[in-house]
């Protein structure tokens, strides 16, 4: 317990902890709704919870009906943000999701959907798709999506690249802010803010993955999340939980998982929710949120570390192939 290794792993553990406490001073409620507690947007100041519901299991494992019932519970009970893609499952998720916003539903959602398209082109043509699938005439935040090897920055502002579509559905209404996503290497998402500054842009928003493990190994919290909180971007932490795989290390339960994510200065933590009980494990723990201790931070931190060694529990980080043909892209390996 005491070799040479593990205290080394545990002082880099409790100096990440330090560093993560610090940028964590900066989270504040600004309200809460039904006990859910609210955060602002980046620099946008839109009031969006801290919890979100993934779109992605929505059109997975539940039936439609339940898929629809999940989404209109969650907004229901204090949860404004949801998520989606054009690409998750087929278009399912976004087809399950737009019959669960009509009946008034849409006016109690901050609606985010992502785009695959790197062209003008094939950008317009998803942002089209996105809204039809979801029954809307505009999204409130529309993301480029798997920004995942290092040139797909400078594909996406190429001239005519995605970004060209994305811009003129922003002004046209269609969208209202713009942000990204990725989960292979903070170094790429640095990069993606790079080559949009040097193209004289912003970013309202940008995802990641946001968990106990990332800490660890690549990290996004320690690497991308300081720079998105000078420039006033909206973090969007998304894999709190590793789609279960975190779980299985046998050092977390999903509740810790989600107050450590929710711990950083993350304007929302996505999580999937593929049944009731899952959906009331996610408002439960976003109702009993309050900040960590550094010494309780430290302590998670410590016990996670063995664990999380070369990226065990992040196969998204650790796998080199990825199969962009298929129908459900997804990484291989």
């Amino acid at each position: 317990m005491n070799s040479p290794l593990s205290r080394r792993n545990f002082l880099k553990s409790s100096v990440a902890a330090a560093i993560l406490a610090q940028m964590s001073a900066r989270v504040a409620t600004a309200e809460t709704r039904s006990g859910i507690p609210y955060r602002t947007l980046g620099r946008t100041k839109e009031p969006v919870s801290a919890i979100g519901v993934g779109g992605f299991h929505i059109g997975l494992k539940p039936t439609e009906e339940e898929g629809i019932r999940i989404v209109r519970t969650a907004l229901d009970n204090g949860v404004n943000f949801l998520d989606n893609s054009w690409d998750y499952n087929g278009g399912g998720s976004e087809v399950r999701m737009g019959k669960a916003l009509r009946d008034g539903y849409r006016a109690k959602a901050f609606l985010m959907t992502k785009i695959d398209g790197r062209t003008k082109a094939g950008a317009a043509k998803q942002i089209d798709e996105s809204l039809s699938r979801l029954q809307t005439d505009h999204v409130d935040l529309m993301q480029f999506h798997e920004i995942i090897r290092h040139d797909d920055p400078e594909a996406i502002f190429a001239p005519g690249g995605a970004i060209e579509a994305m811009l003129e559905a922003q002004k046209a209404g269609k969208v209202r802010y713009i942000g990204f996503t990725g989960h292979k290497h903070p170094d790429i998402h640095l990069h993606m803010l790079e080559v949009a500054k040097a193209h004289d842009f912003r970013f309202d928003t940008v995802q990641m993955p946001l968990n106990v493990m990332d800490a660890h190994f690549e990290s996004f919290a320690q690497k991308a999340v300081p720079v998105l909180v000078e420039q006033e971007i909206g973090i969007l932490g998304m894999k709190p939980i590793g789609s279960g795989w975190i779980l299985k290390s046998k050092t977390v339960d999903p509740v810790e998982c989600l107050h450590y994510a929710m711990n950083l200065p993350t304007s929302v933590v996505i999580t999937g929710c593929d049944a009731m009980n899952i959906l009331t494990q996610a408002l439960e723990a976003a109702r009993s949120f309050k900040p960590l201790e550094q010494s309780q931070l430290e302590a998670l931190l410590a016990r996670t570390a063995p664990a999380a060694k070369e990226g065990k529990f992040e196969g998204y980080k650790t796998s080199q192939t990825f199969d962009a043909t298929a129908k459900n892209p997804q990484w291989l390996g």
